[in-house]
């Protein structure tokens, strides 16, 4: 059956109590289409023995449970353009801009490119005040901002006085802190108490929120300092960071490209030194993809592992909180920080401190006792040979470090991907049915779309898309007993430029923005902990290598990502 618009329209009043007008139900009615041609090429009486995914929980026995011998993840077929990501609707898209020269790359010398763990020492050991990391900071932001557009709210007054604060209490004899005086930045879906958190919309424009997330709070307790509230593509739904409410966030590398999103303003304060870490949101990719596209480290951990108190969803049983740093052992510091004990959120579960730096430090020993496994298909599916080729170099330097370097059948792209995208449009749709019904004209052309989309997905797809998610995982499990870590790129092509909404493959075209979740998202349906580390530069544009690990093993991934990093002349 072929859904057209009147029907769309009318599903939209009766069961929706929604109107919709013409052009954006003929929208719908496409994309509503293309998903659910997608989802019945599966064949879901092979689903029989798969209860849905219900609260995930990676540390439960049954996601380890040996797969059904017949799986329906095998039985699903490539997708079809413009299934939920998508491309946008006529008209919304910017004109794409022309390259221009970068604006924030390179930093230079001097405090500005320090690292998170530099600057921590350096201020511990009274080198540098918090005052002077402060304004450094703050000066950089007041260089550039202006045109990269990574903040959406500046919180320069209260930055310089928690600087002074904290420089007294260092004169005082205070302990500090692992990150006191240290200035940071936060996602802007992320509560901050009396600062706005928008979540880059004009729906939440004047959001206050009264108490601080777990994370933020978690940041205050080590002394971190807040500069600001990052750009984020809207309600984190998206992989551009072309926010039409706050301004068009842009790469510095080029900034006629995209910096990736959702959490695309923290990686480009994080890549110019407008702060030395700064907190994202992944969901389908949303901490890697930026990471990759900018040149940065992003973390993505194991689900569960940080809090998600006071972070505002995008999809709760996907959503990961993340960081972005410039070095992995930037991103081990910030994990100590943020990870275990005393956590609130429901899908937490309860760990002890860990100090994830000394996995850092343990990465000059080699990786003789590690197997990394390459799924090779991901490499060879569309992927720009100048990606490929960094990615591979990266890969055999793991052998020149000691690992066991070999092919692993993973599941394809597209199965995951089918879970993921069923997941987020239902979880996506819910959450914001209520608003949708008396202020959708207030949503960005993009994120409407697909918020409308969801609303019209059947209640039996989002629940396929959960057990395919429980069959998935219980088959990545079998893979992950044979092998430490999976190694692929982050991305299939460097940073797309602003407005480019289609890449062109042998095979024929591909959203953009479906092109830029593919490798990143599956490890979102699976829950592993995942990073992108910087291995080079194509088409003048840096180029991420993806690890991702066992459930809970991050010490294994930081420690062969900071080896891998050592390799490549990074800190």
């Amino acid at each position: 059956m072929i859904v057209g618009p009147d029907t769309v329209i009318r599903l939209a009043l009766e069961v929706l109590g929604q109107g919709m007008e013409l052009g954006n139900a003929e929208d719908a009615a496409r994309r509503l289409n293309a998903i659910l041609g997608w989802v019945r090429e599966l064949a879901e009486e092979r689903l029989l023995d798969s209860e849905p995914a219900g609260v995930f929980d990676p540390a439960h026995p049954t996601w380890t449970a040996p797969p059904p011998p017949l799986p329906a993840w095998r039985t699903v077929p490539s997708p079809p353009a413009g299934t939920g990501y998508g491309a946008p609707p006529p008209g919304a898209p910017p004109s794409p801009a022309a390259d221009r020269p970068p604006q924030g790359i390179p930093i230079g010398a001097g405090p500005a490119s320090m690292s998170l763990a530099e600057v921590a020492r350096e201020i511990g050991e009274s080198r540098l005040s918090p005052v002077e990391a402060v304004e450094i900071a703050l000066s950089r932001l007041e260089a550039l901002d202006g045109d990269l557009r990574a903040f959406i709210t500046v919180t320069a007054a209260e930055a310089r006085a928690t600087a002074r604060l904290a420089e007294q209490n260092l004169s005082a004899g205070s302990e500090p802190g692992l990150l006191h005086g240290v200035p940071v930045a936060v996602k802007d879906v992320i509560d901050t108490a009396e600062v706005r958190t928008t979540c880059g919309s004009r729906v939440l424009a004047g959001r206050v929120p009264r108490v601080d997330a777990e994370v933020v709070s978690r940041l205050r307790r080590a002394g971190a300092i807040m500069v600001g509230k990052t750009n984020t593509h809207e309600f984190a739904f998206g992989v551009t960071t072309a926010n039409p409410h706050f301004g068009i966030c842009r790469n510095p590398w080029n900034p006629g490209c995209v910096p990736g999103g959702s959490s695309g303003g923290s990686a480009v304060a994080v890549a110019t030194g407008m702060c030395y870490l700064a907190l994202g949101t992944d969901t389908a990719g949303s901490v890697r993809i930026p990471a990759a596209c900018c040149g940065v480290v992003g973390l993505k951990p194991t689900y569960g592992l940080i809090d998600k108190q006071g972070i505002f969803p995008l999809s709760w049983s996907l959503d990961h909180p993340g960081t972005l740093t410039r070095t992995v052992g930037d991103a081990a510091l910030a994990l100590t920080v943020l990870a275990g004990g005393g956590c609130r959120g429901r899908s937490t579960p309860p760990r002890g401190f860990r100090d994830y730096r000394e996995a850092v430090r343990q990465a000059g020993a080699g990786l003789s006792d590690l197997t990394i496994g390459v799924p090779s298909r991901w490499l060879e599916d569309r992927v720009r040979p100048g990606v490929a080729a960094a990615v591979g170099e990266a890969i055999a330097r793991f052998e020149q470090l000691g690992a066991r370097v070999r092919e692993v059948d993973f599941p394809p792209v597209h199965p995951l991907l089918l879970a993921n995208r069923l997941i987020v449009l239902a979880e996506g749709a819910a959450l914001h049915r209520p608003w949708m019904g008396t202020c959708r004209h207030l949503y960005g052309t993009d994120v409407r779309a697909r918020l409308e989309l969801g609303q019209l997905l059947p209640a039996v797809d989002y629940l396929t898309g959960q057990r395919l998610r429980r069959e998935l995982g219980r088959e990545v499990a079998g893979v992950m007993r044979e092998v430490d870590l999976l190694a692929t790129p982050t991305l299939p092509v460097p940073a797309p430029h602003i407005g480019e909404d289609w890449l062109e493959w042998p095979e024929g075209r591909e959203a953009a923005s479906d092109a830029l979740i593919r490798l990143p998202a599956p490890f979102n349906v699976t829950g592993q902990p995942a990073i992108s580390v910087p291995c080079g530069m194509s088409e003048g544009r840096p180029v991420g290598l993806q690890l991702a690990g066992r459930w809970f093993e991050e010490e294994t991934l930081l420690r062969a990502a900071a080896a891998l990093e050592a390799t490549l002349g990074g800190r």
